[in-house]
């Protein structure tokens, strides 16, 4: 069997530590896995003048799975929108065909009193939201116009057609399969005809599995249930718009952002792994950092791209002693640096 291949994307702020971390729980589990890295992002920029060059493009079609940092930087924001560093994620999305996005929420035991809710609500946390993410209003037709009246206008139009719909909701229905047998569809069908399409399209995908209990929730109500009861979640699928709130909702009921992994899937077993948080410049570089959802991506790379599950299961249980160890770092309440919070998780590898 080929080495695998996993490419190292690193990119801004805090990437490139955070994914470091990761690098080093992979070389300590002594998987024959083989890397190369590339630059990303603003990163990228400063060296090929774009967000996404050709070569790190190249490396990611070619590798058999992607860890990924983050990207963003202040220092771009003035470029035009195609030049900045979070195209790079749209491209690689796009390039790579990257649809379905796994953002798993659990709160890890002794983590209770860094959640915003009671830790009795808290401790049942436990879902994963299938958010799509090649198509919605993020990839929709946009622009800048002037009206009638002169005025400037902007728009951004949402838009689903129903095989996009059709194979995200598989998605959900074949994690629900693994899970409780149960999915909620979220939607916004009481006033968007994109909603009322992806809820007719969901509805008709059910008939093909009849050991789900398919249920249907609009957004606003499924945020405020999110906060009064989320132990009734177990898996979600939804758009691209609301899956990306909604995750970054769960990760805060969950008890920190630094916590919460991801996986973006192309259906065929490849994917890029990266945590949630962003590139966070105000603390890059100074070791405050939590490289715990970096690290459990990389969990989830092996399970999903590389068929390792006894290996993810090792780092997610290295993880979880580290954290009722008492190990934290700044976002949990504690004083930890990257790297010692990285020497704890190692040290729970055995």
């Amino acid at each position: 069997m080929a080495q695998p291949l996993i490419a190292i994307l690193a990119g801004d702020g805090i990437g490139p530590e955070v994914t470091n971390a990761a690098r080093q729980v992979l070389d300590a589990l002594a998987l024959g896995l083989a890397f190369e890295e590339a630059p990303v992002g603003g990163a990228a920029y400063r060296v090929a003048g774009q967000p996404l060059p050709p070569d790190t493009l190249a490396l990611a079609k070619r590798a058999d799975a992607v860890l990924f940092g983050a990207v963003g930087d202040p220092a771009f924001d003035a470029l035009e929108r195609a030049l900045r560093p979070e195209q790079a994620i749209l491209g690689l999305r796009k390039e790579l065909g990257l649809f379905a996005n796994l953002r798993p929420a659990r709160l890890f035991e002794g983590l209770e009193d860094a959640s915003a809710l009671k830790p009795a609500v808290a401790r049942a946390i436990d879902m994963v939201i299938v958010r799509e993410l090649t198509g919605d209003i993020y990839f929709g037709e946009k622009g800048h116009r002037v009206t009638k009246k002169g005025l400037r206008e902007g728009y951004d139009v949402m838009r689903y057609d129903e095989v996009e719909v059709a194979r995200i909701v598989r998605v959900g229905f074949d994690m629900a399969l693994t899970r409780k047998r149960r999915l909620l569809s979220v939607d916004k069908a009481n006033v968007l005809e994109t909603s009322q399409l992806w809820r007719d399209v969901t509805n008709e995908v059910a008939r093909d599995y009849r050991d789900v209990t398919l249920t249907h929730m609009y957004v606003d109500n499924c945020a405020m249930q999110l906060v009064r009861d989320p132990g009734q979640f177990d898996v979600i699928v939804t758009g691209n718009l609301f899956g990306d709130i909604l995750s970054d909702q769960a990760s805060m009921c969950a008890g920190s952002i630094g916590m919460l992994p991801s996986a973006a899937l192309d259906g065929e077993g490849r994917g890029l792994y990266e945590p949630i948080h962003g590139s966070a410049p105000d603390i890059a570089g100074q070791g405050k950092a939590n490289p715990c959802a970096a690290i459990l991506s990389a969990a989830m790379m092996l399970r999903h791209s590389l068929h390792m599950p006894e290996a993810a299961d090792r780092i997610e249980a290295a993880v979880a002693a580290a954290i009722l160890g008492g190990a934290r770092t700044a976002d949990l309440g504690g004083t930890m640096t990257t790297g010692a919070m990285t020497e704890a998780v190692l040290a729970g590898l055995g």
